[in-house]
């Protein structure tokens, strides 16, 4: 009897948890992957600035499924075969500890992604997967026994099982290989972005980061919250890249060219209001310049540049700030106005909104409806993730699945 022939396309997290758990679950297969690339798991790789945010450590299923946008429905039966605390089992059992940073997101303890690389690539080995890199797929065809894979060296392999997490792609184009086996496609827009502010009043602030602010997209229900980074482009940091992730398709039909509007203080107008007016008759502060301390965890060059665009002088002490000006300043804390002239990709956090249409594949086993045989995990799917480890534990998650009902 001839051995059973798995081929998994692509060699980043998805398609290593899916070739390692199909090598484990049926032994007697022989499963490949094939990558196009010169390289495996390059996104891994610099994933968390080089550390590999492996996964959230979301207490609760609910709480995890927050963190998409786009897919979470469908994730919720598949996180209850393998979710968050199963990737931090799977990795532990393997002499991989993680441990978890104050905001959710989980690390190797090595704080060293070549660790999460060098355990994917060992456990592949001890399951005897078979890597093949720069072996890029142009076409799967369905034939009476299995399919056939043909490479772009024009080599054809045959396949009994075939698992795609060949990740996302910018272009609908780059979907094509897939739409032309019959597979439905969502089209592709770019979703964890940073927004562009060519003409910015703040543009001195580079570098200057904000601990929690409130930010949303001006004439739509987008809002986010969470620390803001200015960069020499306009604003990045975790609320920024959520609000593009909440806001992908909608950011897209804008081109890009919308008004952010940023509370600094992520407080009600009239809070603020209250307390700068308390800051006028407290003695602690009455008589001290207003540039001088920055209130509300600000930091000091924010608050400078703030109040000098309130056209408050720099002499001018708190007791003396005429009402005008009072509310200017506080218009400028609760809801300041950018506006945004496009997007730039932030080092390795861009993911696709878009991919294979869920609808077409069995939820149970992420195998698909229209070509039978063929399944699918990873970023491949029209399933995107906020920041902060969401992505790889769809990827882990879908990949487990995925490789264990293979057959």
């Amino acid at each position: 009897m001839q051995q059973l022939s798995i081929i998994v396309i692509g060699g980043g997290a998805a398609g290593f948890m899916g070739a390692i758990t199909a090598a484990e679950t049926f032994r007697d297969a022989k499963v490949t992957i094939l990558e196009k690339n010169r390289g495996v798991l390059n996104k891994v790789r610099v994933s968390g600035g080089g550390r590999c945010n492996v996964t959230n450590a979301a207490p609760t299923l609910p709480k995890l499924l927050k963190g998409y946008p786009r897919g979470a429905k469908f994730l919720r039966p598949l996180f209850e075969i393998f979710n968050n605390q199963h990737t931090i089992e799977w990795f532990e059992s393997r002499g991989v500890p993680l441990k978890t940073e104050p905001d959710g997101r989980m690390f190797p303890t090595t704080n060293d992604s070549e660790t999460i690389i060098d355990c994917l690539l060992k456990s592949a080995q001890r399951a005897d997967v078979q890597i093949r890199t720069s072996a890029g797929v142009t076409q799967i065809e369905p034939k009476p026994s299995g399919f056939e894979v043909t490479l772009q060296s024009g080599e054809v392999l045959h396949a009994d099982r075939v698992l795609v997490t060949s990740g996302g792609h910018p272009q609908l184009s780059g979907y094509d290989w897939l739409s032309s086996l019959g597979v439905e496609i969502v089209s592709p827009v770019p979703s964890l972005f940073t927004f562009n502010i060519p003409v910015s009043p703040l543009k001195e602030l580079m570098g200057v980061s904000v601990g929690t602010v409130g930010v949303k997209m001006a004439g739509s229900k987008l809002t986010e919250s969470g620390p803001l980074l200015f960069t020499h482009w306009g604003v990045s940091g975790p609320a920024i890249l959520r609000l593009s992730a909440w806001g992908a398709r909608e950011l897209s039909d804008k081109n890009y060219q919308f008004v952010s509007l940023v509370n600094f203080t992520n407080k009600k107008p009239n809070e603020i209001l209250q307390q700068l007016t308390d800051f006028q008759r407290d003695s602690a502060w009455r008589m001290k310049f207003i540039t001088t301390q920055a209130p509300f965890g600000l930091p000091q060059r924010l608050w400078k540049q703030l109040v000098e665009l309130s056209n408050i002088p720099d002499t001018m002490r708190w007791t003396d700030l005429p009402a005008k000006n009072l509310n200017r300043l506080v218009e400028h804390l609760t809801n300041f106005q950018l506006d945004v002239h496009g997007k730039t990709t932030f080092k390795e956090e861009f993911v696709t909104c878009g991919g294979v249409n869920l609808n077409g594949l069995h939820a149970k086993t992420l195998e698909s409806r229209q070509v039978p045989g063929v399944f699918f995990a990873g970023e491949v799917l029209d399933i995107d993730g906020i920041t902060g480890g969401y992505n790889f534990q769809a990827a882990w998650t879908t990949g487990f699945v995925a490789g264990s009902r293979l057959f």
